[in-house]
């Protein structure tokens, strides 16, 4: 456990113990043994609240990947509305000590509203406002679920120009801590109001004989204070306030609807009694559970309003599943490929090493119509490593004495065929008339054209590149000489342009790596991959300590670090104001865990300036391809078998979800229409009376 989150939970545990003398009823003597009782007689309670925190995290990575797939982004809507009256509130108030405060405030608060507002309670056995109170909390976060997963909000400090998120930058290990547990998309509604408000109006409510009015004063006062520190810390919205205010009133009303059903079977006082049936007397357990679905089906033999509603919630809800389990399983398996060790895509075709039992074989699959048949080409006998490059429709292969090329709309006839000496890498570029093959050998580079004629390059003298690449008619490269420097070139103009990429990080993040026993050397920093396009520059640079993602900004000429500069990035992939790559996020090598152990695909939507997380799992992913309409990757299983994966930009509904969901959408209007009807009916007052 991180320790500046174990610091907040003991900060907010002990917080609550402290206050125990301020609000015990008056009769009530705190004795050590009443804390081991009050969880003999309350653990279904204090179970619901971990439930809760489990589900919160597993909904977030659900969350990530909806928001990568599928873009539902609410946050310019909300922007439209407010503009920038948070902006007004930072900018007003913004003080170092005032943020450290907050911050702490922010986390350390709502641990303390969340566990303590259960704990008084049941600790001293108001049963009745335990209750309710528990239930109104799991109502909060399950009618927020909707919002979180289809209503996405992004903090302020990510949407608003010059609004910071203060919070979330404070210290490198907090701004850590957050990354890994907060998506950054849910903002709406407010839990840190919901949670708490709720609590408030559940004690105005059921408090009868205002026992708890000490307490209720105390949890207003901290919905006050929490709503102005979540807006001058950069996170909510004012919209998110009085959302998570409207979810509180809900929930409440539903919590105390719920209250007798749900606690006449989780009752700590009985529910014992009802396994110790099952253990002692199951046949009578079994009929006690058979009378009871008997009783629910005559009750929906004849329904009323209430059991057509629930029916009407049941296939909403089932809708809803359906829709979410497609938007966040939208990659699907290149079929055809048994051992894939490399791949290159452009937009429509996806050509993969595939390391078969008979040997290697360039496996080519039409991205418009994934199907397990791949498509069969002419091609050189080839090894694991002999290049290969494809664009638009034309690939170029190479083994030690051939280079030939084929046009995949003609998969069976060559275009070209000339004897070459082994070439270390081979590239596609453009020029005004006809496709230039791009051949590094050795370190120097020279071209051809389809006819297997000399192409002029524009660096003929350089003789010791280490790394190049092209795009469109461009070409970019790194020398040995200058390891930190990208050359960007055009195919048939002399001379090149000079990029120097800067890599540093802030001394924070590079403190963090050296206490991890891996200090950044940038005196020895170099360039171990690129790609490029008519915008931008996105270089991987090794600083020892690890790779870090620089982007620069060709018409600007601004360059800044793409990902966190702790964390080793690799593949970097770039096209259709699209940024991809894998990195190891969140990986601390002192302490690592298991599930920050693999590489995660991330990108970056260049036009808008947001980064998603595409994966988020324990499976290892690597080798992102950014194409017009997929994203190509690679994907291990936990047996070791490697796929490709192909993400759709494009969200689709596969066939069966589509018949479910249109037979579901008619049954919930007719349903609707029913409870609508039942309901009037049931209202009716008979003319007699």
């Amino acid at each position: 456990m991180d320790g500046v989150y174990l610091s907040w939970m003991i900060s907010a545990l002990a917080l609550g113990v402290i206050l125990l003398p301020l609000f015990k009823p008056p009769w009530f003597v705190i004795t050590i043994p009443s804390f081991v009782d009050f969880v003999r007689r309350y653990w279904i309670h204090i179970l619901i609240v971990f439930m809760i925190y489990n589900a919160k995290d597993f909904l977030d990575q659900i969350d990530r990947i909806l928001m990568a797939s599928a873009g539902l982004d609410m946050t310019p809507w909300i922007y439209a509305i407010e503009g920038n009256m948070v902006l007004w509130v930072q900018q007003s108030f913004e003080n170092q000590w005032l943020t450290e405060l907050m911050t702490h405030f922010y986390v350390t608060g709502f641990m303390f509203i969340c566990y303590v507002s259960i704990f008084y309670f049941a600790y001293f056995d108001d049963r009745w406002m335990a209750d309710r109170i528990t239930l109104s909390i799991a109502w909060v976060y399950i009618l927020a679920i909707p919002f979180y997963l289809f209503f996405n909000v992004r903090v302020t400090g990510d949407t608003i120009p010059e609004m910071e998120t203060l919070a979330y930058s404070l210290t490198p290990e907090i701004a850590d801590w957050f990354r890994r547990i907060d998506p950054f998309s849910n903002a709406m509604p407010s839990l840190h109001i919901g949670v708490p408000f709720a609590v408030w109006l559940c004690i105005t409510r059921f408090d009868e004989d205002r026992r708890w009015n000490r307490y209720r004063h105390l949890v207003l006062a901290y919905v006050l204070l929490t709503a102005f520190a979540i807006v001058y810390l950069g996170i909510h919205w004012f919209l998110d306030i009085i959302g998570g205010m409207l979810v509180a009133a809900a929930a409440v009303g539903l919590a105390d609807k719920t209250a007798g059903r749900w606690w006449n079977i989780f009752d700590e006082r009985t529910i014992n009694a009802r396994l110790v049936t099952v253990l002692t007397n199951p046949r009578k357990a079994w009929s006690i559970v058979v009378n009871k679905f008997k009783e629910i089906f005559r009750q929906y033999k004849r329904p009323t309003s209430k059991e057509t509603g629930v029916l009407a919630v049941v296939v909403l809800i089932l809708i809803t599943s359906i829709i979410t389990w497609d938007l966040t399983h939208q990659s699907l398996p290149a079929g055809g490929v048994e051992a894939p060790q490399g791949v290159e895509a452009v937009d429509g075709w996806m050509v993969t090493m595939d390391n078969r039992t008979n040997g290697a074989l360039l496996v080519v699959h039409d991205l418009s119509t994934i199907t397990p048949t791949p498509i069969n080409i002419v091609q050189p006998i080839m090894e694991l490593d002999s290049p290969y490059a494809i664009s638009e429709s034309l690939l170029v292969m190479a083994n030690n004495t051939t280079l030939m090329a084929v046009n995949i709309n003609s998969p069976q006839t060559i275009t070209m065929n000339i004897a070459v000496d082994a070439p270390d890498l081979v590239l596609i570029a453009k020029t005004s008339s006809d496709p230039a093959i791009i051949i590094l050998k050795d370190g120097e580079i020279t071209g051809v054209n389809l006819e297997g004629q000399q192409i002029v390059m524009p660096t003929p003298e350089i003789d010791n590149i280490i790394l190049v690449k092209t795009s469109g008619s461009e070409i970019a490269y790194v020398t040995n000489d200058n390891p930190t420097v990208v050359y960007v070139a055009r195919i048939g103009t002399p001379g090149a342009i000079q990029i120097e990429i800067d890599a540093q990080a802030s001394p924070d993040q590079d403190l963090v790596l050296e206490s991890w026993g891996t200090p950044v050397n940038m005196s020895n920093a170099v360039i171990n991959n690129l790609v490029f396009n008519y915008d931008y520059v996105a270089a991987t640079v090794n600083v020892t300590a690890t790779n870090r993602l620089v982007l620069f900004d060709r018409d600007s000429g601004e360059q800044w670090l793409a990902s966190d500069a702790k964390y080793s990035v690799r593949d970097p992939s770039i096209g259709n104001e699209i940024l991809a790559w894998s990195v190891k996020d969140h990986l601390n090598p002192t302490n690592p865990q298991q599930k920050y152990l693999d590489n995660e695909i991330y990108f970056m939507n260049l036009e808008r300036n947001i980064t998603e997380t595409l994966t988020s799992d324990e499976l290892e992913q690597w080798g992102p391809h950014v194409l017009e309409n997929h994203l190509v990757y690679f994907e291990m299983d936990e047996e070791g078998v490697v796929t490709i994966e192909i993400h759709s930009w494009e969200p689709e509904l596969k066939l069966y979800s589509n018949i479910v969901m249109q037979f579901g959408t008619l049954a919930a209007i007719i349903l609707v229409f029913i409870h609508v009807l039942q309901r009037q009916l049931e209202a009716k007052t008979p003319k007699n009376e």
